[in-house]
């Protein structure tokens, strides 16, 4: 779909308007050349009448019928600096556009003009400003956010701060994230580093010998600079795909080198695929106290393994997560995923009812996204997937299996290209939240990544306390093992360079840049 655009009284938010319309068309085109070759044309204007006020039209023609759509929006604009001012121009024009759009096609956005992948950040940040019900308005309002998910993101604002009351002061410590990059296999719609711990990407223990030396630098930063630790995530990739040993001698360097770690609030290791777990890495786990862990079946239907190409059976799924159990691991994750290939309310109805067999302390209900570098996406032909409808039935179902079962909803995000413009819960029974989870996805202080593809997102402080263009710089480590063994050196002393920058030097400390 082609959509010719014209503007009057602004140049800007062109990235706005493409995220707004795409919601409606998909593979949509805007072309802003007047003469442009179009289906439809879009005329979108601002103007400012005076005494405060900004108007919003937009008008959506059918350039073959003749067929028009258009609203009008008008917003009270007071003296305010030039960033806000710019927030609320997007926001009116979000809302023109998105009414038009919607009497166009007939299509209901349940989130509203929010196109951003953290929608409980922006709730938190009203939440220091405003009451909650005034929050609510502003969402239902301003945002055009419906109902159900405005209940979501209230209930989830306020247990986040019930889980880590200190969410918004968590300035002298940090998070850390360790990124093994290896699997069995790639699923098809991933793309996190995930290289076959078979192949020749780069050797594993080369890898592991820079891992090790990223950590003791890093420890060495975290002791000059005073700073503490609050959750500890190994992801990847599957962690569980290096050996117990290796495993093992990680844990040593960390609590050799990382100060604190007795005193960090949350060990977690991704053992997101099954045919990676061994009672030795178990035991491992045990010996190094950690809290949680995931195992992921995604699909408890084996034709749906089989294609995204996870090479675990079902079976071997129920028969890990009952080795774990047995083994004293009380604090499991499992990941499911909404509208894999050729899965109907069905298929996804069998995975909510094997899973109740298992009952996992949590459960990330993932809906499918289709991301421009995966299998998947490039060969998006071979996929066959569930229309809107079927997709949000399937969320609906999520969504009362986990009332049912004593879940509660304690995180989110969404995602570009996720089916049916819906989103990934994360819920847990009371008191087993993620709180690694919740602390990355709200951006409320500064995460390190170590080892191969893991983003270090370090927050600077507060501008003038606007914690709402508060800068975060992302750091990312190489992705592939290969180019993360020759030069994980060079990454080290940037990223400490950058994080000095972040937590600048007092009168004692000795600067490890140049590691």
């Amino acid at each position: 779909m082609k959509i010719r655009v014209l503007r009057r009284g602004f140049d800007d938010y062109s990235t706005e308007i493409f995220h707004i319309c795409r919601l409606f068309y998909e593979g949509v085109q805007l072309v802003y050349e007047p003469e442009g070759e179009a289906e439809l044309e879009l005329g979108l204007e601002l103007d400012e009448p005076g005494a405060g006020e900004i108007r919003f039209r937009a008008a959506l023609s059918d350039l073959s019928s003749g067929q028009l759509w258009s609203k009008e929006h008008t917003r009270r604009i007071g003296d305010e600096p030039e960033i806000q001012r710019k927030r609320a121009v997007k926001r009116g024009l979000g809302y023109a556009l998105l009414q038009t759009l919607k009497e166009a096609t007939g299509l209901e956005q349940p989130w509203g003009i929010l196109t951003g992948v953290r929608p409980t950040k922006l709730l938190h940040n009203m939440m220091r400003e405003h009451d909650l019900e005034t929050c609510k308005q502003i969402l239902r309002d301003e945002y055009l956010i419906t109902e159900p998910k405005i209940e979501l993101l209230t209930d989830i604002a306020v247990r986040q701060l019930k889980v880590i009351p200190d969410l918004f002061h968590l300035d002298r410590e940090v998070s850390i994230y360790i990124g093994i990059p290896f699997c069995p296999t790639k699923c098809a719609y991933c793309t996190f580093p995930a290289y076959d711990i078979r192949g020749n990407n780069g050797s594993v223990s080369a890898f592991l010998e820079g891992l090790h030396e990223e950590i003791r630098a890093v420890g060495a930063w975290l002791k000059m600079k005073g700073l503490g630790i609050t959750t500890l995530y190994w992801g990847g990739g599957t962690p569980t795909s290096i050996e117990a040993h290796e495993m093992d001698a990680l844990f040593e360097t960390l609590h050799a080198s990382v100060p604190g770690m007795d005193r960090v609030r949350e060990l977690t290791v991704e053992a997101g695929r099954p045919d990676t777990i061994t009672p030795e890495k178990i035991d491992v786990m045990k010996k190094w106290k950690v809290d949680r862990i995931s195992i992921n079946p995604q699909s408890f239907t084996q034709q749906t393994l089989d294609t995204i190409g996870r090479h675990h059976t079902v079976a071997e799924t129920v028969e890990k997560f009952e080795l774990a159990r047995r083994m004293g691991m009380n604090n499991i994750n499992m990941d499911l995923i909404i509208g894999l290939p050729n899965e109907g309310a069905g298929e996804f109805r069998h995975t909510l009812e094997e899973t109740a067999r298992l009952l996992p302390e949590s459960l990330t209900v993932h809906t499918l996204s289709f991301k421009r570098a995966s299998r998947m996406t490039k060969n998006k032909d071979a996929y066959e997937v569930a229309e809107r409808d079927e997709i949000g039935e399937m969320m609906e179902m999520a969504t009362e299996f986990a009332k049912r079962h004593g879940y509660v909803p304690y995180y989110m995000y969404r995602q570009k290209n996720i089916l049916g413009n819906l989103e990934n819960v994360g819920y847990s029974l009371e008191g087993r939240e993620s709180l690694y989870n919740i602390v990355m996805m709200e951006e409320r202080q500064t995460i390190i990544g170590l080892g191969c593809g893991a983003v270090s997102k370090v927050l600077f402080p507060a501008d003038g306390g606007d914690d709402e263009s508060r800068r975060i710089e992302r750091f990312p480590n190489p992705k592939e093992p290969s180019v993360y063994n020759s030069s994980y050196r060079q990454y080290i002393g940037k990223k400490l360079k950058l994080l000095d920058e972040a937590y600048p030097q007092k009168a004692g400390e000795t600067s490890n840049i140049g590691v």
